[in-house]
């Protein structure tokens, strides 16, 4: 390998090539699609870079990377779930090749990265939208946007969302995951795709909740969240203190499990982020900074009898101290 197809790429980059990848060696490639690529890997120096260093990946470690490759390809057919162990198995191989790149958690279904919209581990946004609709995207979600004349409808591929649905439009407006759909009546709610449903909490006026199969919609109100599945609706409760609090790049936390903060913290960077069985159940209450992810474990020391661990910037783990 020459130094410049040596030199390092970007994590983001990299995901994307292997999303490529992925979708041309389906065997369903488009025409369109095809040109897509063409276009993708002529816009930059570094996309083609990055398309030369997986092919040398995977001449070399071909067996090693299939496992990860059929799951993705299975998910883009629809079973949509992350595979994040395998994708960390091939960032492994990423490092023992001994190229400087980490894609972690980024293994996700071709859907991701052909949304309209998305964002990075870490990236939070704002959407302005034709009728007046403001969606905040959290951090590595990703959305579609379908308004025709009858529906405003938004996808929801991955991560976690907040609307606040814009007036005056009379189309109903819908919110889809693989789970079934949810239609707000004027009002402000997040929605967040998890391993085994979609989260509702419904911070201003009612939404409609209706599971993929099932033709009943139910109602729920202000203060009110909900797990739904494809076939059933879960028990309501109330809406978490500091829910929205993400959209002000803020964690807020109160009486939480300390494993549950850094499961949510971990959504926020790349890598390994972990916790000592010994520490796990030790409870927290306050706020952290989101941007921050450092800054936010290092003011657990003063209170909690932990130390933060660091082997690398990718392989964090909160431990207990001797």
């Amino acid at each position: 390998m020459n130094a410049i197809s040596s030199k390092p790429v970007s994590a983001r980059v990299l995901d994307a090539a292997i999303a490529w990848q992925l979708c041309l060696d389906c065997g369903h490639g488009s025409l369109v699609e095809q040109a897509e690529f063409t276009k993708w890997y002529e816009a930059n120096e570094e996309h083609a870079r990055a398309w030369r260093q997986l092919g040398m990946l995977d001449h070399r470690f071909s067996n090693a990377s299939l496992p990860a490759r059929n799951a993705l390809l299975n998910a883009r057919n629809g079973l949509h779930q992350r595979v994040r162990k395998l994708g960390s198995g091939l960032a492994s191989i990423v490092l023992v090749c001994g190229l400087t790149l980490f894609a972690g958690k980024s293994y996700l279904p071709i859907d991701y990265w052909m949304a309209d919209q998305r964002t990075a581990t870490g990236e939070q946004r704002e959407l302005q939208l034709a009728d007046g609709t403001v969606i905040n995207l959290n951090t590595h979600s990703a959305v579609d946007v379908k308004f025709d004349a009858d529906t405003r409808r938004i996808i929801l591929q991955e991560g976690e969302i907040m609307v606040q649905t814009g007036h005056g439009d009379p189309r109903p407006f819908i919110v889809q995951t693989r789970d079934g759909s949810l239609r707000a009546l004027g009002t402000r709610f997040l929605v967040k795709r998890e391993d085994d449903g979609t989260r509702l909490s419904v911070l201003q006026s009612r939404v409609a909740a209706r599971p993929e199969d099932s033709n009943d919609e139910t109602l729920y109100s202000e203060g009110q969240q909900v797990l739904m599945h494809r076939d059933r609706l879960g028990q309501s409760v109330a809406v978490n203190a500091g829910a929205d609090a993400w959209t002000r790049g803020m964690l807020v936390l109160d009486n939480v499990r300390l494993a549950d903060m850094v499961h949510e913290l971990n959504r926020y960077q790349r890598g390994h982020l972990g916790v000592d069985p010994q520490v796990a159940d030790l409870r927290i209450t306050g706020s952290f900074p989101l941007n921050n992810v450092q800054l936010a474990l290092n003011a657990l020391q003063p209170t909690l009898p932990v130390k933060i661990e660091q082997l690398t910037p990718w392989w964090i783990t909160v431990s207990a101290k001797p």
